[in-house]
């Protein structure tokens, strides 16, 4: 069992990667992969870099040359659900792309053309083990299970967050996660997102964002190094 490990930015991977015990590090398409142990288990960890264009091309270099049989997507993202609060973690059930937009061609906003389907599907053991990590190593928050939203867009407007509530019951948003997402079902691959809740994604997240951030990574990451353990 190889395991897949990524972060869109640096503050999410490099915690991770100084608890491994390194056995290689490799630049491949300008990304660092760090193969190695991290407690019993054999991981990559990677920092895709922001955006989906950059998480899928790292997926697929996962899949292709490290031959993981599971993904985990850390990072932090901004809280849409109205019960979630900042620090707070999300484990997506599914995920889908917001602006995903072939509304001109008569599909559904979020639809992408041409696949069997536009809404991806969490593997369910990986979601449950989540939750049951989560509530024990972060008894200080609240834990959630719901859809991650993800486009090419930092969402910092109350309109903007109330469309993502309303047509696709986001429950966060952020901007790689379906990516990976989809990489991972067009490959056959279990995966799971994590989130921790850096800001509301409303009027208010370019002041929260920097506040919370580094309070939402020390989250995620006992939540992925208790995943680890248990599994």
């Amino acid at each position: 069992m190889i395991i897949g490990i990524i972060g869109a930015m640096e503050e999410e991977v490099q915690s991770l990667i100084d608890f491994m015990d390194v056995e290689e590090k490799k630049e491949i398409s300008s990304m660092v992969f760090y193969r190695g142990k991290l407690g019993k288990k054999e991981v990559v960890v990677v920092q895709s870099g922001i955006g989906k264009v950059n998480m899928a091309v790292c997926t697929q270099i996962l899949v292709d040359i490290y031959h993981v049989n599971q993904l985990i997507n850390t990072g932090i993202a901004g809280g849409l659900y109205q019960d979630i609060n900042i620090g707070d973690i999300v484990i997506s059930s599914d995920t889908l792309q917001h602006d995903m937009d072939a509304t001109g061609f008569g599909y559904k906003l979020g639809e992408i053309p041409r696949m069997e389907s536009s809404i991806f599907q969490a593997e369910e053991e990986l979601v449950k083990l989540a939750k049951e990590v989560c509530e024990e190593v972060n008894p200080d928050i609240q834990c959630f299970i719901g859809r991650v939203v993800s486009g090419d867009q930092f969402i910092s407007s109350s309109e903007k967050k109330k469309e993502l509530i309303d047509v696709f019951q986001g429950y966060c948003a952020e901007m790689e996660g379906a990516a990976m997402a989809q990489v991972a079902y067009l490959n056959k691959i279990p995966f799971v997102i994590l989130r921790a809740i850096s800001d509301k994604a409303d009027n208010s997240a370019t002041e929260d964002y920097p506040a919370f951030e580094k309070k939402a990574i020390k989250h995620i990451l006992r939540l992925v190094r208790g995943i680890l353990d248990r599994e």
